[in-house]
């Protein structure tokens, strides 16, 4: 697929979405938003894709918030409009492949959400994360409300809502922001290490995971223990489920075939 703003590669069984506008500090426009949405699209449909990576070009910012020029001149109609058809952040978010977002420089505001959306985060030293939008007199309206306190807690969120600060690499590690730290010239092959062990896991059993720790968030406990249990079995009852039982009994590995 041909893109205006964004780049991807697909490589043993990894799928690499690269927004593309450096000169721009990879900031979110209309395109950008529709391009990753059509990508992922796409995406879901491959097979081979096991995981998907989202990172931004060049070292300076993964994303660096949303193109603010874009919507400077609307009106409160004309940006509800725009906020309630189905976001880029809920697409990520709904992918049933895993995702990971590669930090490699400054998300701020729509790039954190961007980052909140995906499954884990891992960050270069030098990246700095933050929801500054307060700044503006404004809030986050990608999600960063709602999936950021339940990432790192109430207090945490507010700090960061609140104040508009940011935070580097380690201090967004302890308060769980982001889930791995890496020296910057590490970031790809450590990205690529992580992701790598997942896809070379079965589909139908990854999918069942991030489906139903997804679905905890949303669930009090007894739902969410049905809601475990039938993932198990419809992974048990798989043709994956009954090959990985077979090479262990058979001391092999596994040829997971994804159905």
């Amino acid at each position: 697929m041909a893109f205006e703003t964004l780049l991807l590669a697909m490589d043993e069984r990894i799928a690499t979405i690269v927004v593309n506008r450096p000169d721009k500090r990879n900031a979110l426009n209309a395109t950008v938003r529709r391009e990753i949405v059509e990508a992922l699209g796409a995406l879901r449909e491959e097979r081979e894709v096991r995981v998907v990576v989202f990172t931004g070009a060049g070292d300076r910012a993964f994303v660096a918030g949303a193109d603010i020029a874009e919507f400077a001149e609307r009106t409160v109609v004309e940006q509800r409009g725009v906020m309630e058809a189905r976001t880029l952040f809920e697409e990520v978010a709904a992918c049933p492949k895993p995702t990971i977002a590669m930090i490699n420089g400054y998300a701020l505001g729509g790039g954190c959400e961007l980052a909140l959306a995906c499954d884990i985060r891992v960050a270069a030293r030098s990246a700095k994360l933050g929801q500054p939008e307060v700044k503006l007199g404004l809030l986050p309206g990608g999600g960063g409300t709602q999936r950021l306190p339940r990432l790192i807690g109430t207090g945490q969120a507010l700090r960061l809502l609140l104040t508009g600060e940011l935070v580097d690499a380690e201090e967004a590690y302890r308060m769980r922001l982001v889930d791995v730290v890496v020296e910057d010239a590490e970031l790809t092959a450590r990205t690529r290490e992580l992701a790598s062990a997942i896809a070379a896991h079965s589909p139908v059993a990854v999918e069942r995971i991030k489906d139903a720790v997804r679905a905890s968030l949303e669930m009090p406990l007894s739902a969410g223990l049905a809601h475990e249990r039938e993932a198990f079995l419809a992974a048990f009852g798989s043709d994956d489920g009954r090959e990985g039982i077979r090479a262990f009994l058979e001391k092999r590995p596994a040829q997971f075939q994804g159905h």
